[in-house]
């Protein structure tokens, strides 16, 4: 008799978490971007809201929150309420890599974050100074062989992809270059375009109205097969670097402990965004592939992205530069 009773309790529990799943939004909905304004997740996050907010009935307002390679912002989203009302949309770096960079990070995102949908990807484009004075893969590589340490390049941080990227092109082609983080990829092409850094592998919507104006020279996409956006560069591997594939993605993720009724949702919306053909459009222009994955497919991604790049990193000896 003790258990019949309790099963009228766990009817009403389950109810109240329907009924609670059902109701939400009830308030807007926050996108935490660990970046700045301006920053490719940033644009992302922007056009996506446009049809999100409709599509969920509220208001979803993107909230910037830069610091520590996206850390911070990430870690936040980790310790907020699992209400269904603060989500994260992030990248690589701290949803991935920076576990085995940082051996302190505040947040584990296998245990700390639910993944929600893997929303798209873009391959970077390596690209050089005008005062290279090269024209090719070819070119900018045999310019680094020739001067060990004399050249730089620039990234949205350590542990970044665009960081990451380098290291290998530097480990398969053995060559060298010293790094420069920068906080946001805005700030690593101006400092291209000064001459401050002389190259850098970074996003196409950072890199390709400045290749486009003539004040620096794109070069190639760090993707395994000629991006269908920017055709008329080659990749990595066609210009002679071997087992080359640097890209960089974009994931929603939700507190732990958030409702799956919720989750579940939330990713099915921004499916249905991310198919939307004037929302393709606007994210293509940007050089966005929109992507929309279930929470199962993102969390297995995640894993293999761990596999590919641990050894990377830790074979280089990468260290996080505050």
């Amino acid at each position: 008799m003790k258990y019949l009773r309790l099963i009228p309790c766990a009817w009403i529990a389950l109810s109240c978490l329907a009924a609670s799943a059902q109701e939400w939004p009830a308030r807007p909905v926050r996108i935490v971007v660990p970046f700045g304004a301006g920053s490719s997740p940033d644009i992302l996050a922007r056009v996506v809201n446009d049809k999100l907010a409709g599509r969920l009935g509220k208001a979803v307002i993107v909230e910037n929150k830069p610091g520590a390679g996206g850390n911070s912002g990430t870690d936040l989203v980790a310790k907020a309420a699992p209400d269904g009302h603060t989500f994260l949309l992030s990248v690589n770096a701290p949803l991935v890599y920076n576990t085995v960079l940082y051996k302190n990070l505040p947040y584990d995102p296998f245990r700390d974050l639910v993944p929600v949908s893997l929303a798209a990807t873009t391959p970077n484009v390596c690209a050089v100074s005008n005062s290279m004075g090269v024209d090719s893969v070819k070119g900018w590589l045999e310019a680094l062989r020739r001067n060990p340490g004399k050249y730089n390049f620039a990234s949205t941080g350590s542990g970044s992809i665009a960081h990451l990227g380098v290291e290998l092109i530097k480990a398969r082609t053995n060559s060298f270059a010293v790094h420069i983080p920068y906080a946001s990829s805005g700030q690593a092409v101006t400092a291209i375009i000064a001459g401050d850094v002389h190259f850098a592998c970074l996003p196409p919507v950072a890199i390709m109205p400045q290749a486009k104006a003539g004040r620096l020279k794109a070069l190639a996409v760090t993707s395994a097969e000629r991006f269908d956006l920017l055709p008329e560069l080659p990749t990595l591997r066609e210009s002679g670097i071997p087992d080359i594939q640097a890209v960089p993605w974009f994931a929603y993720m939700a507190p732990k402990d958030t409702p799956p009724e919720i989750v579940q949702r939330m990713s099915r919306e921004i499916a249905a965004v991310l198919q939307d053909p004037e929302t393709r459009q606007r994210l293509q222009t940007a050089y966005f592939s929109p992507v929309g994955s279930t929470p199962q497919d993102l969390a297995k991604f995640m894993n293999e992205e761990l596999a590919r790049w641990k050894p990377v990193i830790e074979r280089a000896g990468l260290k996080p530069e505050n």
